[in-house]
């Protein structure tokens, strides 16, 4: 932090205050007192000439700086020689290195522009969390050309060690907005640096067995508590995320017309997805608070955790550990719908409101084990024909 405040030192000596010479040319003090007690101190200055121009300057007090008519010749000396800047030429230097300083569009500096320009983030929090403890230690007072390749490889392997790759990925993103941010903004100049994104195996698609399923349904109807059990059920009836649930409002259900508003998807934009029978049954019958939020937290706020309750209930079905109680739940609507061989890739891609086709592939081979199973009915049409002999008894009878 800089602490410079400008024009408050008093270089030349009051007129009323008597100059005392020194045995050393040009080296003079005034008697002043201590700043903590009433004790006499001496202040010295010294006196010398730059270029023709001559210079008057406070070098020092006698205790607080200790300072002596040696050491202000020795200043003296440094000055006219060219070693050591007067006091105006090192205000002059202090001036310069603090606006260059300010000048600096550093990464914590983008950062921070960053936030102001964007005060409806989604995730900040994260984004703060994530910037805080793996990129500022390293990049805060960086600019953007200052990064070398090799040091965000080892941010990269850094959070590596500690963090899932998708963590890892998540941070190098987060430099990457904000970099990016900051050229768009033309704050920074652009840069050549490739920034290495962790590669990702997110591929795994959470499934429930037809007795798992059947044991959770039993246990998600017999809980008393029906918000959790309710909520589950919503996840398992309509695919919807978790932050969708919390933020369900009454206004966003529409009986009439069949459809559920999803405010500020993953994706970003509004999306509207079907109220199917079942939901419609699970919904007519959920117990309605003064709370506009289907699934209220404390004091009629919107929700921010269950995850106690429905590991409750995931125990109690006896699920597997690693199923997620509720994004495991997302997986099975998905899985069901897929190998079912009823709807197709882009249909569930629509449900699922996920932003590109690719986002769905995962169940892709669901719906083509669906087809193979459907293919085989050929084999049984043609298997179970009826021979010549078969078909002309079938004739005369």
């Amino acid at each position: 932090m800089w602490g410079i405040v400008w024009g408050t030192h008093n270089e030349v000596p009051m007129a009323k205050q008597v100059r005392i010479k020194t045995k050393y040319p040009g080296i003079f003090y005034i008697e002043g007192q201590r700043s903590n007690t009433s004790e006499p101190e001496k202040i010295y200055y010294i006196r010398y000439r730059r270029d023709g121009k001559p210079i008057e300057e406070k070098v020092g007090r006698q205790f607080q700086d200790d300072m002596t008519a040696a050491k202000a010749n020795l200043v003296r000396a440094n000055r006219i020689d060219g070693k050591e800047l007067s006091n105006e030429g090192r205000r002059t230097e202090d001036r310069s290195a603090f606006e260059a300083h300010n000048s600096r569009w550093t990464i914590q500096k983008l950062w921070d522009e960053y936030l102001a320009s964007k005060p409806n983030l989604k995730g900040v929090v994260t984004d703060k969390n994530r910037f805080i403890n793996h990129i500022a230690p390293s990049f805060g007072s960086k600019e953007p050309s200052e990064l070398a390749l090799l040091d965000v490889d080892r941010l990269r392997l850094k959070v590596l060690k500690t963090h899932s790759s998708g963590t890892a990925r998540n941070v190098m993103e987060l430099l990457r907005r904000v970099i990016n941010f900051g050229i768009k903004k033309r704050l920074c100049q652009p840069i050549s640096l490739n920034i290495e994104m962790p590669k990702l195996n997110n591929q795994k698609t959470e499934d429930l067995s037809p007795e798992q399923l059947q044991r959770l349904l039993k246990v998600l109807d017999e809980d008393p508590n029906t918000m959790a059990a309710n909520l589950m059920k919503l996840a398992l009836y309509t695919g919807m995320r978790r932050s969708e649930l919390f933020r369900l409002k009454w206004i966003d259900i529409s009986f009439e017309k069949g459809f559920i508003h999803l405010r500020e998807p993953k994706g970003g934009v509004d999306q509207k997805i079907p109220l199917n029978s079942l939901v419609k049954t699970v919904l007519e019958n959920h117990h309605r608070t003064t709370s506009e939020y289907v699934f209220p937290g404390r004091g009629g706020a919107q929700r921010t955790d269950i995850k106690k309750q429905v590991n409750k209930i995931k125990e109690a079905a006896g699920l597997p550990k690693e199923f997620r109680a509720l994004h495991g739940l997302r997986h099975v609507y998905a899985s069901s719908l897929a190998s079912s061989g009823k709807v197709d890739m882009y249909t569930l891609q629509k449900l699922l409101t996920h932003k590109s086709p690719q986002m769905t592939q995962r169940y892709a081979h669901l719906r083509d084990d669906a087809m193979q199973q459907a293919a085989e009915t050929v084999s049984e049409v043609f298997s179970n024909l009826p021979t010549p002999q078969e078909k002309g008894k079938r004739e005369q009878s």
